[in-house]
């Protein structure tokens, strides 16, 4: 069962950029598409990004495309998510996930493994 770690969150200030990490525990991440969701206090987890197992494709939610980007290093088994831009509105615990069906990238419920979440906060 692979395991997922997220890092490089922290807090910055509005306008300002961040890249998160996240490191699989498994070669086999090179096989999983990988999702982005965030969390923030008081509301559901909401899709961010996502991208296929080979990186060819990436998809974004409205609310962030254009200033995130998001990748992998299938070498290193692990996903990254370049946060630029960055707005209070985008404060929130951030989580990678891996292993949905590409057609259900969306859904929380169709990822099986998910990291411990990192907290970005952004302030004005």
């Amino acid at each position: 069962q692979v395991q997922l770690v997220e890092s490089g969150g922290g807090l910055v200030q509005a306008g300002g950029s961040l890249r998160l990490s996240c490191a699989a525990s498994e070669r086999t991440f090179k096989t999983y598409h990988m999702g982005w969701f965030r969390q923030a206090p008081g509301k559901e987890r909401e899709f961010v990004a996502a991208i296929t197992w080979n990186g060819a494709t990436t998809d974004y939610a409205n609310s962030v495309n254009g200033r995130f980007i998001v990748s992998r290093d299938n070498a290193k088994n692990t996903a990254y998510l370049q946060m630029n831009s960055l707005k209070r509105e985008d404060t929130a615990v951030y989580y990678c996930a891996a292993d949905p069906p590409w057609g259900a990238r969306y859904n929380v419920r169709t990822y099986p493994y998910w990291g411990q979440g990192t907290q970005v906060t952004v302030s004005s």
